[in-house]
């Protein structure tokens, strides 16, 4: 077939989660199928820094967006229905684009990588179309409104309903609509969605995330994630508020490295606290994971997978997790991973894996085990095929 991917973020190199799922995806679609990517870019460096997608697809458009234009464009959203979120991804051009070739019969199908840009290829009905929400970002924006002073909460309690109302409008559009988790596909069903919603999970890469020789070093405790995210930023300046100074009760030489671009001044501030490592941007994770202890994601807005909590496990470094992060991957807390829903219980749950290495063994095994089980990609693709297949031999039937 030739396939479509769009997508709302130029996959590659697949650092984040955001390039993540998308780059497996449409890597694994290539092997079988002529597929063409096409994706803004936000600047020059990332431009380039994408250029080596061309050995994992047939071909690939991009426009630059800048930032101003972006902010313009969410600005013109503002006054009416639609969430500002997609004029932050639209780019006239590349819908032009996708319309027309849809139009003239040069794909046979689109899959689409989140909602910010499922809008490109609306109208075009001559193809069977997915939509790939991974998760609903209206609810991670209605989560964001009441943690917001005012009148920011009024901002994203805004478009949380904006986002609400035009999720359902696009999946009407789509003949199939995938996500992340079991809880995100009940989210869909929450707000309304009828169209058939399917998940495929996230994966990991085994072999580039495995476990190291070296040893962790004790008393090491290390966070991962975009800094300038603000659920990293909330999580990690509320633990080292309240879960750090507990944990040091019990071990006065913890100390804790957070691992990830862009800090914004609130994390950069947290350097300043003794034993607070605040890196900003690496070029490898992965030897800060090894060398940790304990891995923590003490998040309090969480949707879908954490791909930070899969890395960590695949690594072999043992997971701190809230209940909340932990309900976003398939494994059973005190099982492959420590999870807890309030300050005490965190620093309770680090305390232990940093004082009990048979315990902390024991679950860097177990987490290792469990992600090669159910998160690595050759299963997630395999359930994505199943899903396809079974999709596209449905609309062969009811096109018949």
């Amino acid at each position: 077939m030739r396939i479509l991917f769009v997508t709302h973020r130029f996959p590659f190199p697949p650092r984040d989660g955001a390039r993540v799922r998308a780059f497996h995806s449409l890597r694994h679609l290539a092997r079988r199928h002529e597929v063409t990517v096409l994706a803004p870019v936000r600047s020059e460096e990332e431009a380039k820094a994408g250029a080596g997608l061309a050995e994992h697809c047939h071909s690939h458009r991009s426009e630059q967006l800048g930032r101003n234009r972006a902010l313009a464009q969410m600005a013109l959203c503002l006054p009416t229905r639609k969430p500002s979120s997609l004029g932050y991804f639209h780019s006239a051009s590349l819908a032009r684009w996708a319309r027309a070739k849809l139009a003239a019969g040069a794909f046979d199908f689109a899959f689409v990588h989140c909602s910010s840009v499922a809008h490109y290829v609306l109208g075009q009905n001559s193809v069977p179309k997915v939509l790939d929400f991974v998760d609903m970002d209206s609810q991670k924006w209605l989560d964001y409104a009441p943690v917001k002073p005012w009148p920011l909460s009024m901002g994203y309690g805004l478009e949380g309903r904006k986002l609400q109302a035009w999720e359902r409008h696009l999946a009407e559009q789509f003949d199939l609509c995938t996500v992340a988790t079991r809880r995100e596909a009940q989210s869909a069903r929450d707000i309304g969605i009828t169209t058939p919603v399917e998940v495929f999970p996230n994966g990991v890469d085994l072999g580039f995330f495995a476990p190291g020789s070296e040893p962790y070093e004790e008393d090491h405790i290390c966070f991962m994630g975009r800094m300038d995210y603000f659920p990293n930023e909330q999580c990690m300046v509320t633990f080292c508020a309240e879960v750090l100074p507990r944990i040091r009760q019990a071990r006065p030489a913890a100390r804790l490295t957070i691992v990830g671009a862009n800090p914004t001044a609130a994390v950069r501030k947290l350097a300043e606290i003794d034993g607070v490592t605040v890196t900003g941007t690496v070029d490898d994770v992965r030897p800060y994971v090894r060398r940790a202890a304990v891995a923590v994601a003490p998040l309090f807005i969480a949707r879908g997978t954490q791909n930070k909590i899969l890395e960590a496990m695949a690594l072999g470094t043992p997971v701190v997790a809230s209940d909340l992060a932990a309900a976003g991957v398939d494994a059973v807390p005190g099982e492959h991973l420590l999870a807890a829903g309030s300050s005490d219980g965190l620093a309770g749950a680090v305390t232990t894996l940093l004082s009990n290495p048979s315990e902390r063994a024991r679950l860097a095994e177990a987490g290792r085990l469990r992600v090669a089980t159910c998160h690595n990609w050759d299963s997630a693709m395999a359930r994505l095929d199943g899903i396809l297949a079974d999709h596209i031999a449905g609309v062969s039937q009811r096109a018949a």
